[in-house]
């Protein structure tokens, strides 16, 4: 693709239209100071829009992709069930189809109706659901494999897997899905560890300009990487393998591993440049960059004997 740029993005962002505790506004302006190139808010069943009208400044960025956390708990247990709709033409309300499988299905379904696609977010959070369960539904197009807001169980714990785990279990089990890294940012005010703050993981998308569709084709596709920190300057991905280069930060050592199915170790390997070549044998790949300060960034898997459905 020739001419493309790649743009920094958070997809999952909470206002004073539902628990945030900023206006849209000045959550947009804090976005915008720090760099973002796109922002979804996505309030809980609320859609919210930005009117810049007369008496405020129009700005280029963030380019505003308009979202919902569709939100709900089923009736039958408490299950909480949260997806994002991103590029929806409107509001979508949350369906309860009795267990979480259907759930999650009606869901994603009623977001593509309105133009939109699917994010499944933070699975972990009150032990929802796994990977067996989304490797069940069809047509979700991303799945939080990090989210910043302190509860959601991120790591997992003894016999229960990590979100980064849960991920390897839906594209072992075949289904093709692309992992994001969002802030889930909800606390603008007080900055701590304990509360959900902006900047703590972002998407940055390939698109050859920064418009809606281009940003929402370009997730869908699974043309971005997602990160907490690590930078990379350099991303090729495509089933004859996977080629990076990382931004050096101060004295900072990274290290790649190189994940297939299961969540097998293919290849590690340490330094700013990084590349893996399938045997293929492979049913997928996927690059995770750690860096020695803490950050990490996650490629999206490539297939390179295209078993994939």
């Amino acid at each position: 693709m020739s001419g493309v740029r790649w743009y920094k993005g958070n997809i999952h962002t909470h206002t004073t239209e539902s628990d945030g505790d900023e206006d849209p506004y000045r959550v947009t302006s804090w976005y915008r100071r720090h760099g973002y190139d796109f922002l979804v808010l996505s309030d809980h069943n609320h859609l919210t829009l930005l009117d810049y009208g007369s008496g405020r400044r129009r700005f280029r960025k963030p380019l505003m992709v308009p979202g919902e956390e569709v939100t709900l708990r089923l009736e039958a247990d408490g299950t909480p069930v949260h997806l994002n709709g991103i590029g929806i033409s409107r509001v979508v309300e949350p369906i309860d189809a009795g267990d979480v499988v259907a759930t999650l299905q009606a869901n994603v379904d009623a977001i593509a109706e309105v133009g939109g696609i699917a994010s499944i977010n933070h699975p972990n959070y009150e032990w929802a659901f796994g990977h067996r369960e989304i490797a069940q539904v069809e047509g979700a197009s991303l799945l939080e494999v990090f989210n910043g807001h302190p509860v959601v169980n991120l790591l997992g714990a003894p016999g229960r897997p990590s979100c980064e785990e849960i991920w390897d279990g839906v594209l072992s089990a075949g289904r093709v899905i692309f992992g994001v890294a969002t802030d889930d940012s909800h606390h603008y005010h007080d900055f701590a560890p304990s509360r959900a703050n902006p900047g703590r993981g972002w998407v940055v998308v390939q698109a050859a300009e920064l418009t809606q569709e281009a940003i929402v084709e370009g997730l869908a596709s699974g043309r971005f990487y997602a990160s907490t920190g690590v930078t990379l300057t350099q991303v090729e991905c495509s089933p004859e393998g996977i080629a990076l280069e990382i931004e050096q930060e101060r004295d900072f050592v990274y290290a790649t591993r190189f994940t297939g199915k299961e969540g097998a170790l293919l290849a590690e390997c340490t330094g700013t440049t990084a590349r893996y070549r399938p045997t293929g044998e492979e049913d997928y790949v996927r690059a995770t960059v750690s860096c020695s300060s803490g950050p990490r960034a996650w490629t999206q898997p490539v297939f390179p004997l295209e078993t994939h459905g």
